[in-house]
Parts: C-alpha cells; structure tokens; sequence
C-alpha cells in the first residue's frame, strides 16, 4: 500500500486536529500514552503496550490511514525486537483498516502475512480465527473457491483443539460459500453439522443461524415444507430468547416462503405484516423494505393495485436506502409488473429498465431474465416491435445461460450422489464381512444341529437383507446414471464433446490454438426493415426455423455451431478435432443453408408470405478456441480469420456463398465446385480483399 510511509509530521497534525474532537479526559490519556510510546528508556513490552492501547482508544476517533500507520510503527518495532505477539496486533489492526476503507485485496494480503507470523507462533485458537476471518473476507467479494480453502484450513484447527464453537461458526462459513456456488447437498451438509454442534452445546445463538440458514437454503431449493419448518423453529427460538430483529426477520422470510405458493395470500400478510410492526417497533430498516415489498406483492394478488404500488414503493425506498440492491431489483420489478396491470406501460418500461440494471451490477442471472420479460411485455402492449423483438431475443439467451446453470448444478449433485451410493456400498460390504467373521465362529463355537439351523436360519435373514441392500443399491446407481445420462445430454447441447469431456476430467478446459479453421458467417437481408413487418413472435419463430435447419446441417458435415448473434449465425469447421475435409465440409454446409433459405423465399412469395434473404461468407486461417466463463460456460474463437470472415460475408451477394482467397486456394482443385472470380473488393478494415463465389457443379 502507498499509504504505509507517509510522513511523521502529517500524522502528528492530524491526530492534533482530530484529538479537538475527544473528550479532556480520552485526550489526556492518549497523551499520556503517546508519551510512554515515544520514551526510549521504558521498557519495549511497556512501549508496545502502550501503542496497543493508543490504536485502540483512539480507534473510532482518528482516520482510518492513521490506524494503518501507527499501527506500521507498532510493526516495524515488535519486528525488529522480536515480539510476535505484537506483531500479530499490528497485523489485525492494518488488515482491519484496510479492509474498511474498501481496499479488499491488500487487505487480505496482510490477514496472510498474519498467518505467516501465527503458524511460527504456538497459538493455534488465533490462527483458527485469522484463516476463518480471511474465509469470511474471500466471502464477501465472491471468491468461494478461496473461503472454502481458508475455512477448511481452519476446520482442521478447529478440530485438532476440539473447539466445538469455533467448528460450528466454521460449519455455518462452509455453506454460505458451497450455498452461494449452487452446491445446496454440501451447504446443507455443513449447516446441519453447526446445527447438531449448536444443540450439543445449546448455543442459542448458533442455533438460531443455523436453523435460518437452513431455511432459507431449502427456499432457494423450492423445497417450501422444509423450509417453513424450519424457519418456524427459528422463530420460536427467537421468540423464546426475546431477540426482536431476528423475529422480524424470521417473520419475513416465512411470508416470503408463503408468497411463493399459491393459495397462502392470508399467510403472507399475517406474517408480513407483524414483520413490518416489530421492524418499525426497532427501526430495523431491513425487515421494514422487505416485509413492505412483500405486503405490496399481496394487495397486487388481491388485485388491490394501488394499495400494492404504495406499499412497494415505501419498500423501495427503504431498499435503496440502505444499499440493499437484490431487494431493490425485486421491488423495481413487482412495480414494473404492477403498472402493466394498470396499463401505465412507459412507467412499467421506466422501472424495468432500472431494475435491469442494478441485475447486471450484481450479475443476477434470474433477476435480468425477469425484467427483461417485463420490457419485452411493455414495449409489445406499446406497439415497439423492434425493443419488444430485442427484449425478447435476451430473454432467451438468459434463459439458456440459465440452464447451463442448471447443467452445472446438477453435474454437482451427481457427484454428490455417487458418494452417498459409494459410502452406502461399502457400508453393506463391510456389514457383511463383519457378519461372516460372526457366523464363522458361531460354527466353529458350537457344532450342534439347534445351533446349525438357528445360524442358518439366521444367515438366510442376513442374506436376505443383503440381496434388498443389493437390489436397492442396483436401483440407485440406475437412477444415478439415468441422471448422469440427462445432464451430460445437457453439456454436450453447450460444449463439443471433446471440450466438454475435458471439462470433466480436469474442471477445466484449456483454450487452444488452431491452424486451419473455416469460420462460416450468415446474415439476414434488410433484418430490421422486415421485421417492422412481423409480430414479435411471427419474427422470433421465423428465425427459430431457419435457425434449427442450419444446426442440422451443421450437424451432418461436422461443423461445430459456436452461436448466434441476433439475426446473425456462426459456426466453424475444424475444431474442436481438426480435419483435412473440414474445408470443404464448411462451404458443402454454407451452400445447403443457402439452398434452403433460397427455396423457402421461393415458396413462400408464391403464397404472398413475407420471406428472408441471406448472405453468407467463409474464410479459412488460425484461431484461438475455447470456453468463457466458469459457471455460464460458452465455447467461442477468437482472432483475425473471425474478423475477416465477417467482412467476407458482409460484402457477399443475396443468394450467394462468398470465400476467401484463402479458402478458394484449398478447394480450387476440387472438381465439385465451381467458382467465379470477384476480384479484389473493399472490406471494411482490411483493403480489398480477394474474394469468390462458390457453387456445385
């Protein structure tokens, strides 16, 4: 940090202008101390001492950049004198400050350079502490991968001291992290180890946490039963122990559970509204903005629209308030949905488009998708086709990034059930080699006829049980793999089946260059002026058609499909397994696509039907391929062959399959083909260009 060495005086004058700010008495004592610091003749644990109580007196009162150097002198002096013990405070207090004044990741760099002092240092409770407290900060900027590291770094402490609180505030750490991954078997894995932990020790205050964070982890899951149990077990408990906010808030989030159900309206204003009364009994702005957007969700199913706009909008200005940004988004969009009801569109429009927003700040899928429709919904009743068309083409594509979550998730939970199956068999095998070390000293004990037929008899009830433990094990692994079966279908619609494999294998996949790749563009004529033309879904289903016919194409010549950009098509051969055919494949695909919107205009105009016309352009060179993102995965390419393959297209010809030169130079000796020659053409970006018509013989 740059901060770190900035001059004594500065420091000296601004703690003189903030000390005008202290009481006589805080000021005197912090003299006094500062006097002691500065007194080379104290002793050196004296002289630390006396800092430690500086920083800390004078924690609320000075600025934040004066916490991080005083605590730097404190530093540099244990250091040079050895004592860790004050190194570790130094330490905490300038990853404290840092982290408060949002520099996050120098933050972290000094919790780490805390740890590295604490494990040269006997006091492994502290360590515990300092890797979980790092764990929590990973949390908070979404960095899951590293909090559940630090947290299961921590949990080994934990349970090498037997320090059952430390392991249940570490439990409850874990499955905010493995909640917040989509990973909901592992989260609720470890809340219910913190729950278990929280009654051993009837620690109310963990029980409490538990039994909301299971909760609410069943609701995110739509499992509504399992989660009014136990949030109503919360609220019990909250009620008992007379804690007012948790009340509220336990009140909240059952009217919420409720408000996804249908036919419960009188529930969620019974519990929503003795939310909002001890909320506002407490000032508890939080419970207030939800139990409020909830209130209004209930008067808008009444069909009570204005009662609903007037409460939401109490609620969103609360939200907005306090920051609170995922109960802002879901407050925009209840009134977006609320003025549609009332046909108030452009205020609909107004607020969605708010919403929308704040959705793609904090990058909520769901919440993006939902707004987008509200858009789509408003701009169709307003009669913008052309928004409404754009609207409706986003909510598709987040509806498909959507399932890729999905995939994802339930890849997770396969994996989750195969050790739960593979735990299960090796439970029956080793009951079953226990019982036949049993049953051969039962015959080796006592040979006579009673006892023969009671061990057979019993050896039989054993064997039976084997065989139900078999054949529901035998079940189990076919229902897991009809499930692995369905989910690696779902990859193999995002991912080649090469990328999608290793993506298995390793959690990842590399991207990848490649030398010899044909990038095929196609795009529709005059897109915006025809469909000015068409209803939204006349358009939408329109390109749906041609779109399904080009996958199927791209299918039969082995051309991998990487997207669809609007009205725009994209799909490239070679890759991901390179081919010597893969050239000619790639322009035999671009000219059935062709054929197929030609005859289709053709048809179509005899029947006085609107039709598309389409252009379509190939160039062949090096790109670089592979996946973007880690949970919305998506195959794509990257490099100059995919810019100048566009420019091909777009200077091609209505009806026509435009190459390259490079192209024309690796089929120009097939006898297939035919090819007329256009001459260099401008492209855009690139010069002229060689370019060529192709066509079968």
């Amino acid at each position: 940090m740059k901060k770190t060495h900035l001059i004594l005086l500065f420091f000296a004058l601004a703690f003189n202008t903030y000390s005008q700010t202290r009481t006589p008495e805080l000021q005197k004592r912090l003299d006094s101390l500062w006097q002691v610091w500065k007194d080379n003749t104290k002793a050196d644990t004296i002289r630390l001492k006396a800092m430690s109580y500086f920083i800390s007196d004078g924690y609320e009162r000075i600025n934040l950049d004066s916490v991080f150097y005083y605590s730097q002198l404190q530093y540099d002096f244990a250091k040079a004198k050895n004592n860790k013990k004050y190194e570790l405070f130094a330490l905490d207090r300038q990853a404290s400050s840092l982290f408060m004044m949002g520099e996050v990741p120098e933050a972290i760099e000094y919790m780490k350079r805390k740890i590295t002092v604490l494990e040269t240092y006997d006091d492994k409770n502290e360590l515990c502490g300092t890797l979980t407290n790092t764990g929590m900060i990973y949390q908070r900027i979404g960095e899951y991968e590293k909090a559940i590291e630090y947290n299961e770094r921590a949990l080994k402490i934990a349970e090498e001291i037997d320090d059952k609180k430390f392991r249940s505030s570490i439990y409850q750490n874990l499955g905010n992290a493995y909640g917040n991954q989509g990973n909901y078997p592992k989260a609720l894995e470890y809340y219910k180890r913190g729950l278990k932990i929280a009654e051993e020790t009837d620690n109310k205050t963990v029980k409490l946490n538990s039994l909301g964070n299971i909760g609410n982890l069943y609701f995110r899951n739509n499992e509504f039963d399992n989660a009014l149990d136990y949030l109503k077990q919360g609220l019990a408990l909250a009620e008992e122990v007379s804690d007012k906010s948790l009340e509220s808030r336990f009140y909240t989030n059952i009217a919420l559970v409720y408000s996804k159900q249908e036919g419960h309206t009188d529930e969620m204003l019974e519990y929503s509204n003795k939310a909002l009364k001890i909320a506002e009994d407490i000032g508890d702005k939080n419970s207030m903005g939800k139990a409020l957007s909830i209130l209004g969700s209930c008067y808008a199913e009444l069909g009570q629209s204005k009662k609903a706009l007037e409460y939401t909008q109490r609620g969103l200005s609360i939200c907005e308030e306090i920051g609170d940004k995922k109960n802002t988004i879901a407050a925009l969009q209840s009134i977006g949905d609320i003025y549609y009801d009332l046909d108030e569109h452009q205020k609909a429009v107004k607020s969605c488009q708010r919403g929308l927003d704040l959705a793609i700040q904090i990058g909520s899928l769901e919440d993006q998708m939902h707004n987008c429709r509200c858009l789509y919904m408003n701009f169709k009743s307003l009669g913008n086709t052309a928004q409404a068309l754009n609207f409706l083409e986003e909510t598709k594509r987040l509806e498909n990034n959507m399932h890729t979550q999905e995939t994802t998730k339930k890849l997770q939970q396969m994996e989750f059930d195969k050790q739960l199956l593979k735990d299960s068999i090796a439970m029956v095998e080793k009951e079953r080699k226990i019982e036949e070390a049993h049953q051969a000293e039962v015959q080796l004990k006592d040979r006579n006829k009673n006892m023969a037929i009671a061990a057979g008899i019993f050896f039989l009830l054993v064997s039976g049980g084997f065989y139900s433990r078999y054949r529901y094990t035998k079940k189990a692994k076919s229902v897991i793999e009809k499930e692995k079966d369905r989910s690696e279908n779902l990859l193999l619609n995002i991912l080649p089946a090469e990328v999608a494999e290793e993506l298995k294998l390793k959690g990842e996949a590399e991207a990848k260059d490649f030398d010899m790749v044909s990038i095929l563009f196609t795009d529709f004529k005059s897109f915006t002026e025809q469909s000015e033309k068409l209803t939204a879904s006349a358009l939408v289903k329109e390109i749906n058609n041609c779109f399904k016919e080009f996958d199927a194409i791209c299918e039969k010549y082995n051309v991998e499909k990487i997207k669809t950009i609007g009205d725009a098509y994209m799909a490239a051969g070679g890759l991901p397994v390179p081919e010597d055919t893969s050239v000619k494949n790639t322009v035999l695909a671009a000219l059935e696509m062709q054929d197929f919107i030609v005859k289709q205009h053709q048809e179509k105009e005899a029947n006085g039907e609107h039709a598309f016309e389409m252009r379509v352009g190939i160039h062949t060179g090096p790109v670089v391929a592979g996946i973007v993102g880690v949970k919305k995965f998506q195959y794509d390419v990257w490099g100059d062959t995919v810019n100048t393959a566009s420019r091909i297209e777009s200077n091609g010809a209505v009806g026509k399959v435009n190459i390259s030169e490079t192209t024309y130079n690796y089929l120009k000796d097939d006898t297939d083909f035919v090819f007329e020659s256009r001459g260099k053409v401008e492209a855009k970006g690139k010069g002229k260009v060689e370019m060529y018509f192709v066509s079968l013989v």
